[in-house]
């Protein structure tokens, strides 16, 4: 009888593996094949075993979550306590609480997963597997702490183990959790310790730059985050030339390197998404040190890697990568004065947050949306809607950098709306919460400019002169052009101001030279308006006409460009506040705003729009 039913049970699964086989697959027969199975009640293993391999293939084949729950609730449920039985056990737990979490209750993951690491401390590849799991559910979840703890767990087991390769990924990936919870002192440490790691106790030189990219990656980020743009360049060099080496032709395959034994199975990222997020992170650079250009020439081949890859295998981090590389290249358009792309590329950024799974990345990314928006309506001198979009934006948020960045932007429009009441209480909220923590060098910079142009604007010339110095000493030290440029140029309407024409050209000049070289045609605009009225000061007709006719030409291409997306179907995103943006966009009325560039008092209040829109470049992959 055990004979027959052994034979029945290798037919059943043999046919099972045919249909799934088959080209094409036929997955209704394979999966009725593993059902008949259950009717000659085979042992608790054989049972355990096919309730797995049916909620695998529904996973994988078909839409029905709900079957493929039922079958690995029982998986777990029967395996959970035989003994010498984990790749079934495990895998049962692990698939489960992946489906656990693509339906949105991770309380229920949780339990799963803390039992399985439970029950596989003798097993390491497991227990780090599940380790990582589960602090993955907690980051997605914000419970940074919880997820910090279980890493640490990780470098302990792993120590024991004398799994030095695994001790470093728990180590980066520790040090990602406390980038995301602002623990710039512990991070440090712990760079510091899995560096000394990969440079003098990883052997296998392959595995060893793959640890370099993911290192490098962390150290970038984290000088990033604290707006170190000038810190960062040789960490920024590293990583380039590491992931040059891991793309050279003659590089084995992510197969040969990690399938060696099953410590060293598990990575960060493949290496072709390694290397679009390698673009990533120097446009994030790139649009902070104010080099336009060179932030849209790698976001154009970050884009064009990611569509090649997207054919191949659509992932979701692939998604991730292109609204982040979008948040920025929409940066770059604002700055350059071309409104009519940036508001194109947000209605992109849009569509792509809504095509992702149950809109995970509208969730996560709506506040970037609603602050874009904001940064959009604002150059083009809608200020109503720009309040709005800030406003919502702030709401949203709990991103501390995101949230500044939102406020300093708000505090810009309460200025050009002249409603000084609202403006000295988004100042006042600035100054008191940043005054309990460190931020961003670049965003601490901003808000000394923004008091600076509000001093300005109340004609109290000391106390402007007095802030913009400060601003300028920030943005110097870590090579923030724009920033530099845009204090120099208010600088030099400071001195003008008060009628000293040597400083104030002498400010305005290099000024010119930087905006010129960003390209940051705003700055350009308010430093040719600067020009003219110094030469016709300092007698210099020739030269007043050509600062007035380069005036002129920057005023009217914004005007031009202005005109021409006002007139875009996506232009009445601006409109949306609540809810899912609209899909498709319909054309509704939006009132006019006045021309851009109408007057040299609104010139100086267009430049003043923040350098950077906080990305995360660092989003909290745990391991593939």
């Amino acid at each position: 009888m055990t004979s027959s039913q052994d034979a029945c049970y290798i037919s059943l699964l043999g046919l099972a593996e045919y249909f799934r086989t088959s080209s094409p697959p036929n997955i209704k027969k394979c999966i009725q094949c593993l059902q008949a199975l259950f009717t000659f009640k085979p042992p608790l293993k054989v049972e355990a075993r096919t309730h797995l391999q049916l909620g695998q293939i529904l996973m994988a084949y078909t839409k029905n979550t709900d079957l493929a729950r039922n079958h690995l609730e029982q998986a777990w449920m029967l395996s959970e306590n035989i003994n010498n039985f984990d790749d079934v056990k495990f895998d049962t737990a692990s698939l489960l609480a992946q489906l656990y979490q693509q339906q949105e209750q991770s309380s229920l993951a949780k339990p799963v997963l803390r039992k399985a690491i439970e029950l596989s401390q003798h097993n390491v590849y497991w227990h780090c597997k599940l380790l990582f799991q589960l602090a993955q559910t907690h980051a997605t979840d914000k419970e940074y702490a919880l997820a910090s703890e279980l890493l640490a767990v990780g470098v302990e087991s792993t120590d024991e183990s004398n799994a030095t390769y695994l001790k470093t990924l728990f180590l980066l990936s520790r040090a990602m959790i406390m980038m995301i919870e602002r623990k710039s002192s512990d991070v440090l440490t712990i760079l510091n310790q899995a560096g000394a790691i990969i440079d003098n106790a990883v052997q296998n030189i392959h595995l060893k730059e793959y640890l370099k990219v993911f290192f490098y990656v962390l150290q970038v980020c984290h000088y990033l985050q604290l707006g170190q743009v000038k810190t960062v360049k040789t960490s920024l060099k590293q990583l380039q030339q590491s992931i040059q080496t891991i793309m050279a032709p003659n590089w084995p395959s992510d197969e040969q390197i990690f399938g060696q034994n099953n410590t060293e199975m598990f990575m960060w990222l493949p290496k072709e998404q390694l290397y679009v997020l390698v673009y990533l992170v120097t446009v994030s650079h790139s649009m902070m040190a104010g080099y336009m250009d060179k932030a849209q020439k790698y976001t154009e081949k970050a884009l064009t890697q990611i569509e090649k890859l997207k054919s191949q295998e659509n992932k979701p981090i692939l998604a991730v990568f292109q609204i982040i590389l979008l948040e920025h290249i929409i940066m770059c358009r604002l700055v350059m004065g071309n409104k009519s792309l940036a508001i194109k590329e947000i209605a992109l950024a849009k569509d792509v947050c809504l095509s992702s799974s149950n809109k995970f990345l509208l969730k996560k990314h709506s506040a970037q949306l609603h602050c874009l928006l904001g940064l959009y309506a604002m150059s083009a001198s809608y200020f109503e809607h720009a309040e709005r979009q800030f406003f919502t934006c702030i709401q949203e948020t709990t991103e501390r950098d995101l949230k500044l960045f939102a406020n300093l932007n708000l505090a810009i429009v309460y200025l050009r709306m002249k409603r000084e009441q609202d403006l000295r209480q988004i100042l006042d909220q600035v100054q008191q919460e940043n005054s309990l923590c460190s931020n961003s060098q670049a965003l601490m910079g901003s808000f000394y400019y923004v008091q600076g142009l509000n001093a300005f604007h109340k004609s109290s010339f000391h106390e402007a002169k007095r802030f913009l110095r400060e601003t300028l000493k920030m943005a110097n030290a870590e090579d923030l052009n724009r920033l530099t440029s845009c204090s120099l140029v208010l600088l030099s309407h400071v001195f003008l101001s008060i009628g000293n024409s040597k400083e104030s050209m002498n400010m305005v000049t290099p000024a010119m030279q930087l905006a010129s070289k960003i390209p940051d045609i705003h700055v350009q605009l308010w430093g040719s308006a600067i020009l003219k009225d110094l030469h016709r000061m300092l007698k210099e007709p020739a030269l007043e006409t050509e600062a007035y006719n380069n005036h002129c030409n920057f005023s009217q291409n914004l005007i031009a460009d202005q005109l021409k997306c006002t007139k875009f179907p996506e232009h009445t995103l601006i409109s949306w506040i609540q809810g899912d943006p609209p899909l498709p966009i319909m054309c509704q009325e939006i009132p006019e705003a006045p021309p851009a560039a109408a007057t040299q008092q609104q010139q100086q209040q267009q430049t003043a729009t923040v350098v950077r829109l906080p990305g995360q470049p660092g989003q909290q992959v745990i391991y593939q």
